[in-house]
């Protein structure tokens, strides 16, 4: 009798346990948690709730991308759930299934955008850049690398924030260890548990989309990740139903007669070949256009061609691409809020003048005329290419200038500068003006003429000066 009230006693103790989890976890957690299940748990009651607590004591903005993050593990619980139960669906199931964490990563990555003015932006750009990882559920066979890479990606932020609040608020720093963290053992339990892709349970029955969490409100859904690649083209079918399908198989079978094919041609008699008879000649010859001529458009073909559409100008942040397209005698175009993996370009501006202030990394002019253009940093390159009358100035550094296709471009060094590579061709009129010790700048012109010569060995080109 007593070992039977032991074994009563412990029945009784696991049945609390299951209610206990069932009632923390929701409907979409019944019965018992696998291993994995629970090692994602204390992910989330470890580095993820340190971070959750630190970014309510910062507030504002940190605060509420905090509870999105927040949601996109939870969603993420419950998706390892329904895999820890549950057998791998069909590409179009698991495409529904990954749905709510998608659109919390997209939630993230929005907020950002739209608070890009926030004091606290380098927190939001910190978490915006490597809220990606928590798709590493759909990542296979390397998931854990994957989530080290998106790790990276918010280092350059979380330094940013290192250097601005060491010295002044502590809980900020520990914010960023924190954040890190997440990262870091969520690599730690992939590692374990998830090495090559996200684990499915080997029995039970196979998931549905109607197993899915719900998504969180606010914003449009964004698209599924892409399903398995388009099945081989199959030749035989066509865009115009059966009579295309039928002239293609007609066309293929006559193909693979091989010489056999002429069998079918009909034999010209000699009295029907016109070199034969003249008389056949009489009737009118169509006369071709002349080699090396193209006819002259007429009147009516002229009029009809439509006019040139002139496009609206554009000045916004596309991803990581500042577009600054179709301006014409826009004088103070200016780009400031920029960031280090930024890249400007400027399309079909004239007459415009365009500053860049802060540290990016490229710039391309491309099919600009009489444009000035001003910048502080850039740690990649500088192209300008099929424009005329550029005018660059550069306040700060840049390693290298490219000059392709253009006529008429003057580049104005800095200091900072004057290391800078300058690389042209099929271009001319091109000068660079460096400072001298009294802030004036001395003009020197780019080389358009080369003189080349083989001294036994190799060719060797040097500039020349054009003969007068």
């Amino acid at each position: 009798m007593a070992e039977l009230a032991s074994l009563v006693q412990r029945l009784e103790v696991a049945v609390s346990r299951l209610e206990a989890v069932s009632g923390d976890r929701g409907p979409a957690d019944t019965g018992a948690v696998s291993a994995y299940v629970e090692a994602f748990d204390a992910v989330i009651s470890g580095s993820v709730a340190e971070y959750i607590t630190l970014s309510q004591k910062i507030g504002g903005d940190v605060q509420k991308h905090a509870e999105m993050v927040k949601q996109g593990f939870s969603c993420q619980r419950q998706l390892l759930v329904t895999a820890s139960c549950s057998q791998k669906p069909s590409d179009a199931t698991l495409s529904s299934l990954l749905a709510p964490v998608s659109k919390v990563i997209e939630q993230v990555q929005a907020f950002r955008e739209k608070n890009r003015s926030s004091p606290l932006f380098n927190h939001l750009s910190a978490v915006s850049e490597s809220v990606p990882a928590l798709g590493w559920v759909a990542m296979s066979p390397k998931p854990g690398p994957y989530v080290k890479e998106m790790q990276d990606a918010a280092m350059f932020y979380t330094n940013r924030v290192l250097k601005d609040y060491k010295e002044k608020d502590k809980t900020h720093v520990d914010w960023v260890k924190s954040y890190l963290s997440i990262w870091t053992e969520l690599q730690n339990y992939i590692k374990q548990h998830h090495t090559t892709g996200l684990v499915w349970s080997k029995s039970g029955p196979v998931a549905s989309a109607s197993g899915a969490p719900s998504a969180p409100s606010g914003g449009a859904a964004p698209p599924p990740p892409p399903g398995p690649p388009p099945p081989p083209l199959d030749l035989s079918q066509s865009a115009g139903g059966d009579s295309g399908a039928n002239s293609r198989n007609a066309l293929f079978a006559s193909l693979n007669k091989g010489a056999d094919i002429t069998k079918g041609l009909k034999h010209v008699s000699d009295d029907q070949k016109t070199h034969k008879n003249p008389n056949l000649r009489a009737g009118p010859v169509h006369q071709g256009p002349k080699p090396f001529t193209s006819p002259r458009p007429t009147a009516t073909s002229t009029s009809a061609s439509a006019p040139a559409r002139t496009l609206p100008p554009v000045l916004e942040l596309e991803g990581k691409k500042w577009r600054v397209e179709n301006h014409e005698k826009a004088q103070g175009l200016v780009i400031s809020d920029t960031e280090l993996k930024q890249v400007v370009y400027a399309f079909k501006c004239n007459n415009s003048t365009l500053q860049v202030k802060g540290k990016i990394n490229s710039i391309t002019v491309d099919n600009c005329k009489k444009l000035g253009l001003v910048f502080d940093d850039v740690v990649g390159i500088v192209e300008v290419i099929n424009s005329r009358d550029v005018k660059i100035q550069v306040l700060g550094k840049v390693p290298t200038i490219s000059i392709n296709k253009t006529d008429g471009c003057h580049v104005y060094l800095s200091k900072d500068s004057l290391s800078c590579e300058i690389v042209s061709a099929k271009s001319s009129e091109m000068n660079v003006l460096v400072p001298g010790k009294d802030g004036e700048y001395t003009e020197i012109p780019v080389p358009e003429q080369f003189k080349t010569v083989w001294d036994g060995k190799k060719l060797v080109t040097t500039a020349t000066e054009i003969a007068g």
